[in-house]
């Protein structure tokens, strides 16, 4: 594993070209896509209704779908939460009326085919909720356990605000790499970063997974996790502009990302393997959260190499833009690093 020392010769700039066409492909893939098929938007943006209820034996989805239609609930969306006998039923707010009625509405059909009512002078035994039947009161087939609402001004509220953060935070790192570096590394650095994120909200538009709060949180960690990447790989171009006196801009930006390769890869491998343990044992919760975390990290790192710098070499840099200002009687620096 050689490049675990740092000594790699890769020509990474050599590989730039190839590198844009798959950049450039899967962001037409991704724009394409959020255009026809759009985002599938969880409550959190659309408003509506969420109940989670758990049966005590598996079930169907159609079946639990047909259900709800033979009890008056409409454009429900139905799916497994976990377990074949853990369910989540999504209504849209403008079938949701009030949580409350909601709720009511979900329960009573789901238990209808059992012939259960709540027991309203049982109640609670031993965690779960009793139903009254013919042959007397008994734990229900069917237990709601939670239910939540989201209203549809708050939805487009969220909507709105979390495209606006998104922007803010862009626009706020253009101008800290600007102020760091030289404006044509706060393109790349912004660039890379647009990159990541339209690939990543674009494989939710293709696969449509849910895109919730937790997805948009997921999304601006990547912002900040590719950026630590590329500020890094740009550090060390500008500490080899000024160290090498021979060398092409091109040789520099090869040496350079070939120095800084073996953190890139220990970083991405140690983060996939957390983000991979919470995608399989994470539970459904955090399944889109896991998602986003994952192509982002993969995404990142590709964008970090082959993307922010080559960026910057389109843009044409020279060394002469990275050197400093030569104070009077100063001595020239090292020919090379160690």
């Amino acid at each position: 594993m050689q490049f675990l020392n740092g000594n790699t010769t890769y020509r990474f700039m050599g590989k730039r070209k190839l590198a844009m066409i798959i950049s450039i492909a899967l962001i037409a893939i991704s724009l394409l896509s959020l255009m026809v098929r759009g985002l599938n938007f969880g409550i959190d943006f659309t408003g509506g209704t969420l109940v989670e209820v758990a049966y005590n034996d598996s079930v169907d989805v159609a079946e639990v779908r047909e259900t709800l239609e033979a009890g008056g609930v409409e454009d429900a969306v139905v799916q497994y939460f976990g377990t074949s006998k853990d369910l989540l039923v999504r209504l849209p707010a403008e079938s949701a009326g009030s949580q409350a009625n909601a709720s009511e509405t979900v329960m009573g059909a789901l238990r209808a085919p059992f012939g259960e009512k709540i027991a309203t002078d049982v109640g609670i035994k031993d965690g779960l909720q009793q139903c009254a039947t013919s042959s007397g009161a008994a734990a229900c087939q069917v237990q709601m356990r939670r239910v939540e609402f989201v209203g549809p001004q708050v939805g487009e509220e969220l909507t709105n605000d979390g495209g606006i953060a998104m922007l803010i935070a862009l626009a706020c790192i253009l101008i800290y790499v600007w102020l760091r570096f030289e404006w044509k590394f706060s393109v790349g650095a912004v660039a890379a970063l647009a990159h990541d994120v339209i690939i990543t909200i674009g494989v939710f538009s293709v696969f449509q997974f849910e895109f919730s709060l937790p997805v948009l949180a997921a999304v601006l960690a990547v912002i900040g996790y590719s950026l630590n990447d590329t500020i890094v790989v740009y550090d060390r171009i500008r500490e080899n502009f000024r160290r090498m006196r021979k060398g092409s801009v091109v040789e520099i930006m090869d040496r350079s990302i070939n120095q800084t390769l073996p953190r890139t890869i220990l970083t991405s491998m140690t983060t996939l393997l957390v983000v991979l343990t919470l995608l399989l044992i994470g539970g459904e919760v955090i399944r889109g959260f896991s998602i986003a975390l994952l192509i982002g990290v993969i995404v990142g790192t590709y964008s970090s190499v082959f993307v922010a710098s080559p960026v910057v070499l389109g843009l044409g840099i020279s060394r002469e833009e990275m050197m400093p200002v030569e104070k009077e009687g100063a001595e020239l620096a090292e020919d090379a690093l160690p």
